[in-house]
């Protein structure tokens, strides 16, 4: 199976899933942290993450599968939604937390 193939398994198999630096326990960046907060914020207990620095290829696999150079990246019921910049505005205005609020609820 290739990196992308893995890569659209997991973003398909998971109703929420966070491609960041570090785990939600330990995160390893301030972007991976606030977006692991804002989903806890919309209150999502439990979420699939994939550690990127842990494979240097879905490290930059993810980059290539949505088009977008940075890290976190949200992905909810298959499509993605951005990174921890997008997070936050979404949250701001009330859009994030309606995204997720069925998901939050079984999540």
């Amino acid at each position: 199976m290739s990196v992308q193939e893995k890569i659209h398994a997991t973003v398909t198999g998971n109703p929420v899933v966070l491609f960041m630096k570090g785990t939600p326990q330990f995160p390893q960046c301030g972007f991976s942290a606030r977006a692991v907060e804002i989903l806890k914020a919309c209150g999502v207990k439990d979420f699939a993450s994939v550690n990127v620095l842990a494979d240097p290829d879905v490290r930059q696999g993810i980059k290539d599968y949505a088009n977008w150079p940075t890290i976190p990246q949200l992905y909810v019921n298959g499509e993605f939604v951005g990174g921890s910049d997008i997070m936050m505005e979404m949250y701001q205005a009330g859009e994030l937390q309606q995204l997720l609020g069925d998901l939050a609820k079984t999540a």
